[in-house]
């Protein structure tokens, strides 16, 4: 009996003090029960030690839950722990790094500061021996800007100048682009007269009539011997029939100016009552043409002009018979109307 209440005390005890569950509680509870039985224990005894019994059984589940639950903490403790040392790490390695960064900026301070200790130096070098050299580049640069400004008004004004000379360019291209067309609608025509004067006159043509182009206008030349007798001024037959196919290309081209030239040798006219000397003998012979031209015929007379040129405009420098007598011709010169030619070259 006393070896069970010894049992009973140092279990009692021992779940007091201890945190590590008692796996024996329902021994003590059989034993609790037996001495019960086989003793002469008294009750109140038996409820005291219970109470104290469950007392401990219950600090005892208390104690677990509280080690359980230091061992969480003690976990997330540890947890945290790892996690300040790899931040403790990487702030070492960050101080290092900055440390690194201090260190060259403290270095390329002392540069910036020992050549900004230079450039004060050299400034103040400048200052004390530059104000002359100042002065003298200040007085350099006022001329330069005033030469520039002169410069650039003289531009602008060439400017001016280009800008008005380009359109008067641009006027006279227009105006001769026109010259063109109209020239180039003249030399049609030109050409188309002296087709359609060779076709009237193609009887005549080489037999002491030609027909030709010079600087741009018709020339129908007729030998002496077409026309005239040597020294008359009277037409013959043969000229008269050639004049007259001559007539009917002129009424048909309204446009057309006649010029008539007669031409002689160089050999002097004997004067007679009629004809005094070579110029006499060309007008008359020009002036016979024209009559011949205009008779019979509606060509306006304003369009024809009789002229004599002598001997003065041979076309043979020659004094031999066949010379003379190419140089005893009359020209009848036909210039088509170059109003519209003249118009542009007066607004020219």
């Amino acid at each position: 009996m006393h070896i069970l209440h010894s049992y009973i005390y140092y279990n009692s005890h021992y779940c007091k003090y201890s945190k590590t569950p008692m796996n024996s509680y329902k021994i003590i509870y059989f034993l609790l029960i037996i001495s019960f039985f086989t003793s002469c224990v008294p009750i109140s005894k038996f409820n005291e030690v219970k109470l104290k019994s469950d007392a401990c059984i219950e600090e005892n589940a208390k104690n677990k839950a509280e080690n359980e639950k230091l061992l969480v903490s003690n976990t997330e403790q540890k947890s945290q722990l790892v996690r300040i040392g790899k931040d403790n790490d990487k702030m070492v390695m960050d101080s290092l790094t900055r440390y690194q960064m201090m260190k060259q900026l403290q270095h390329d301070f002392n540069k910036l500061d020992r050549a900004y200790s230079d450039l004060q130096v050299a400034q103040e070098n400048l200052s004390k021996g530059s104000v002359r050299e100042t002065t003298k580049l200040l007085t350099q640069l006022q001329t330069t800007q005033e030469d520039l400004q002169k410069r650039e008004d003289m531009l602008r004004k060439l400017e001016w100048s280009l800008d008005e000379k380009k359109k008067e360019l641009e006027k006279r291209d227009i105006r001769l682009r026109e010259l063109t067309t109209v020239l180039q609608r003249k030399d049609s025509a030109v050409n188309a007269l002296k087709t359609k004067v060779s076709s009237a006159l193609l009887g005549f043509e080489n037999n002491g009539l030609t027909v030709r182009i010079r600087n741009g206008k018709v020339y129908v030349s007729l030998e002496d011997k077409l026309l005239f007798k040597s020294g008359s001024s009277d037409v013959n037959q043969a000229g008269t029939n050639a004049l007259k196919k001559l007539t009917k290309v002129l009424e048909q081209n309204n446009d057309i100016n006649v010029m008539i030239e007669g031409h002689t040798d160089d050999v002097p006219y004997r004067s007679d009552v009629s004809v005094k000397d070579n110029w006499d003998l060309s007008v008359k012979r020009a002036t016979a043409v024209v009559r011949i031209l205009l008779d019979g015929s509606n060509i306006d007379s304003k369009r024809l002009t009789a002229s004599g040129r002598s001997e003065f405009f041979p076309i043979e420098k020659g004094k031999t018979p066949e010379a003379r007598q190419k140089n005893r011709r009359t020209e009848i010169i036909l210039t088509p109307k170059l109003d519209e030619l003249f118009k542009i070259l007066e607004n020219n």
